[in-house]
């Protein structure tokens, strides 16, 4: 049993003053990708034929590519930061929370870097 009041056990303990920004810039993620991801189902939606050639010569137009960057920029930065939020609040061990965020973290750019040379490459002429 402690003797402190809760006021002293609470203070010290507060906001680390850094989840405002975190939480917002998942929600602005969260709203660039309901366009996004609007454009992309109706778009892959209305292929008759999902064959290679079709998808070239669409992801090959400057919008589409253009677009499908910012499609796989925005999921995988949102991912990263829920992906980051789930670690923190469920592992309890600080060392083995660092690692996994870094781990998640570094997995999930790596995804976002072969996701954004793809397209370019096709965009660009192979």
């Amino acid at each position: 049993m402690s003797l402190r009041s809760p006021l002293s056990q609470a203070r010290g303990l507060g906001s680390a003053k850094e989840g405002v920004g975190h939480w917002w810039v998942q929600r602005l993620t969260a709203l660039a990708l309901i366009p996004l991801t609007l454009w992309f189902v109706v778009s892959v939606a209305r292929f008759p034929l999902l064959d290679h050639a079709t998808l070239v010569a669409w992801i090959k137009a400057p919008l589409v590519a253009v677009a499908l960057v910012l499609f796989f920029l925005s999921m995988i930065h949102h991912a990263a930061l829920g992906v980051q939020v789930v670690i923190e609040d469920y592992v309890g061990n600080e060392g083995v929370k660092l690692v996994s965020i870094v781990l998640a973290k570094f997995a999930l750019y790596a995804i976002a870097a072969a996701s954004v040379f793809a397209v370019l490459k096709i965009a660009f002429g192979a």
